[in-house]
């Protein structure tokens, strides 16, 4: 049985009507929304910024293990937050590589045979690609992924795309800077994924060290999908023509071996710094965003500029979230 948000009478508190729906179920990879579904998420966001603005009751009774192998700020709070907005318990652990079984030698399918019998979904962010799909196999209860090493990040795309529609009101006939560590950058990986199965009438410039451009293999994705992109490491030259400028941090943690790189990427990342300069090089009505934390990319002169939209976009977070809890649990 589903449910839908309706106002009442009185325009201001709204209830859920039960009708036909199905559920969401797990939330691994970008490639396994159709395009209804998306919208549908963008949709139940929106009512979600209704329902965050007072106590609900909706999954009261549930619990989510927020189930976290890296440290992790926006995307487990806002996790635990819209949980708790929509009446359910959490239980957690942060940084669980370090602080639970896997620091004596269990394995990741194990932990979730047990953590699946105390909780009713289960959001994993774990240190290599393929963790969330790994524990799917394993789980009795639907897994979302918060992140796994540099594979995906499906629900920061989703809400990067909530936020792109509410600046411009559209996803299509645009063109999308993604700027910084695309080699290691999941989110960028997430919504390049997106947008080019269902949202192919847009252009994506990648501007990047050398060390650190888009992988082949979403070149070849956005190729087989009739994407239009390209590729450079000037973005003074991408700025104003730019909608959308997306930057990155350096992922430092995935140059732990490789130090000298490191240092020579963060070296050439000083090219690519948005700054007070940068914003007179942009499109009036352009925006910047940000999945954060951020290191050195933006200075702290652009955040009072109208156009950074990177804080706002973490907020956009707790309402993606709460639309997914709600169509894991009570369907759309």
């Amino acid at each position: 049985m589903k449910y839908s948000l309706k106002p009442s009478p009185s325009e201001t508190e709204f209830h859920w009507v039960k009708k036909t729906m199905k559920k969401l179920g797990s939330v691994i990879s970008a490639q396994q929304f159709d395009k209804v579904t998306i919208e549908k998420v963008l949709s139940i966001a929106k009512e979600m910024e209704k329902v965050s603005k007072k106590p609900s009751q909706l999954l009261k009774g549930k619990i989510m293990a927020t189930f976290f192998y890296e440290p992790s700020t926006r995307t487990r709070l806002s996790f635990e937050t819209a949980m708790k907005r929509l009446g359910g318990e959490v239980i957690s652990t942060e940084n669980a590589k370090e602080f639970s079984s896997a620091a004596k030698g269990e394995t990741l399918e194990d932990s979730i045979r047990i953590v699946s019998n105390y909780a009713d979904v289960i959001v994993l962010r774990y240190h290599k690609e393929g963790g969330a799909e790994r524990a799917e196999k394993f789980s009795k209860a639907p897994v979302i992924n918060a992140g796994d090493g540099p594979g995906q990040h499906p629900t920061q795309a989703l809400l990067d795309l909530y936020t792109i529609k509410k600046s411009f009101n559209k996803l299509e006939g645009l063109k999308i800077a993604m700027v910084g560590d695309l080699a290691n950058g999941r989110t960028v990986r997430s919504i390049c994924y997106f947008i080019a199965k269902h949202y192919p009438n847009n252009e994506i410039i990648f501007v990047s060290p050398k060390q650190t451009k888009m992988k082949n293999d979403i070149k070849k994705y956005l190729d087989a999908n009739k994407m239009k992109w390209r590729e450079t490491d000037n973005l003074k030259k991408v700025l104003p023509e730019a909608d959308v400028i997306y930057q990155t941090r350096v992922q430092k943690e995935r140059f732990e071996d490789n130090p000298a790189v490191y240092k020579q990427v963060m070296k050439d990342s000083e090219n690519l710094i948005l700054n007070k300069e940068s914003l007179k090089l942009m499109k009036k009505n352009a925006i910047i965003m940000h999945p954060l934390p951020r290191i050195t990319e933006i200075t702290y002169d652009v955040d009072k500029d109208k156009r950074a939209m990177y804080f706002e976009e973490a907020q956009n977070g707790l309402y993606v979230r709460m639309a997914l809890l709600k169509m894991i649990f009570l369907g759309y």
